[in-house]
């Protein structure tokens, strides 16, 4: 049909199809690429630390559980949400039908709320390993964690339910043209979002790790003050430990906030949350980039999971016994 010499259609054979923007070719080639590689990475780091706990027996403890079912809840913004979130972007039509439009973003919000409730579980097992070791041996079974983790995801998925109740029932709503996929969040909705997924999870995690911060700097000054007459490098060792827990707390909570922050723009400036904005391609890439960096904060830093590679791209996991060897 006759477009009057605008931009190309996304379904010519449609009167009431949306327009598409053209990019030229050497841009859509080095998006796709990009985005090829960000969800193969993503999907590649988690795969990797959902197989390791799985294949070691030793790894399997209530805490590698927890970053386990994280892993999964990231591999999954990998494998499904990263490929639909890049399509739409680049191809600035959607092509998949008004059912998995709206199933597209519950999935998204799903693994988002998920991967964050993984986050605070995360933080509430650290606490009490420092703080009050007696109560994590004693309280945080294999089981309890499980259950937490079931709990964890229920939650999310009726949670998100709720919050797109509107969006999910009403899949036959009119829209301005035919290749528009838009879910708008009223200011209310966004506001009990907010609370729920932001400034809830953030507190928590922030109470808790600094308290966690604390502790640990006190248990270093009193190893340094102990060992500092006597021995000059240990009270060294000692020094460099308490610098790198400050380290590795200022990560833990400043990526949580770079990216979870920008995307509560909307709800903050006092409107309505809307994947229609120009800006909510920046803002949802740069939440969905946390599954990314995820497994490289809670999983490289630990030596366990660098021996655990070392083991899988040597193809010692295929030997008899690989289960069974000491990783920790």
């Amino acid at each position: 049909m006759d477009n009057m010499g605008g931009p190309p259609l996304c379904f010519p054979n449609l009167n009431t199809s949306c327009r598409r923007l053209l990019r030229p070719y050497s841009e859509t080639a080095l998006l796709y690429t990009l985005l090829t590689s960000v969800s193969l990475l993503t999907v590649l780091l988690n795969s990797l630390v959902v197989f390791s706990i799985s294949h070691f027996r030793q790894l399997h403890t209530p805490t590698n559980t927890l970053l386990q079912s994280l892993a999964v809840s990231d591999l999954g913004m990998g494998l499904l949400v990263m490929p639909i979130e890049g399509l739409r972007y680049i191809e600035t039509c959607w092509l998949l039908g008004k059912i998995m439009c709206a199933l597209s973003f519950y999935i998204f919000y799903c693994l988002i709320s998920s991967s964050l409730g993984h986050m605070v579980l995360i933080s509430i097992d650290r606490y009490l390993t420092i703080c009050d070791p007696l109560l994590h041996s004693s309280r945080v079974t294999l089981t309890n964690v499980k259950i937490c983790i079931c709990l964890c995801w229920a939650c999310s998925i009726t949670y998100n339910g709720l919050i797109l109740m509107d969006n999910l029932g009403n899949l036959d709503r009119p829209s301005s043209c035919t290749g528009e996929c838009v879910v708008v969040i009223n200011y209310i909705a966004g506001t009990v979002d907010l609370l729920m997924t932001f400034v809830g999870p953030c507190t928590v995690m922030v109470v808790l790790y600094i308290k966690v911060f604390v502790v640990a700097l006190s248990q270093a000054r009193v190893i340094q003050s102990q060992v500092a007459a006597t021995d000059a490098r240990a009270a060294l060792t000692a020094r460099k430990s308490q610098r790198k827990a400050a380290r590795t707390l200022g990560i833990l909570i400043a990526v949580f906030l770079m990216c979870f922050c920008p995307y509560f723009y909307p709800v903050l400036a006092g409107q309505d949350t809307s994947t229609n904005t120009s800006y909510y391609p920046i803002l949802c890439w740069i939440e969905i980039m946390n599954a990314c960096l995820n497994p490289l904060i809670y999983a490289l830093f630990y030596p366990w999971f660098r021996k655990a590679i070392k083991l899988i791209f040597t193809l010692r996991v295929m030997q008899d016994h690989s289960r069974e060897v000491k990783i920790m």
